[in-house]
């Protein structure tokens, strides 16, 4: 009914920058709290932030002011602009959000990963 695509991931250098998407798509009426997590070889998923509707972000200390979440409501997309890339920010990472269907169903649907490898 609802998925979740992300695109964006790739190798960059320490000190580099990317910038992933997410676009959401289906039988959608409306899409509350938006995310992104990412999760490390070996390691459990972690939050990287979120955003409301309404546009006001959240960020985990690990990624305060380097990463920066923003979204298009009118395109069903979130963006995580992550710039002073280091090796420690390799990992797969995923778009999460909370979306109601047009059956006035609230799903908490996941992307399926992108990865995002930084080595020099």
């Amino acid at each position: 009914q609802v998925q979740l695509v992300e695109s964006g991931g790739g190798l960059v250098q320490p000190g580099g920058s990317l910038t992933l998407s997410c676009v959401a798509s289906g039988s959608i009426l409306s899409i509350n709290d938006m995310g992104w997590y990412r999760q490390a070889p070996g390691k459990q998923r972690e939050l990287v932030g979120t955003i409301t509707s309404g546009g006001s972000a959240n960020h985990v200390d690990s990624v305060k002011g380097r990463f920066t979440i923003s979204r298009e409501n009118a395109k069903n997309t979130v963006y995580l602009q992550m710039n002073s890339l280091k090796p420690e920010d390799t990992a797969v990472y995923y778009c999460n959000a909370d979306v109601r269907t047009i059956a006035r169903v609230t799903f908490n649907v996941w992307g399926q990963g992108t990865q995002v490898t930084v080595s020099s």
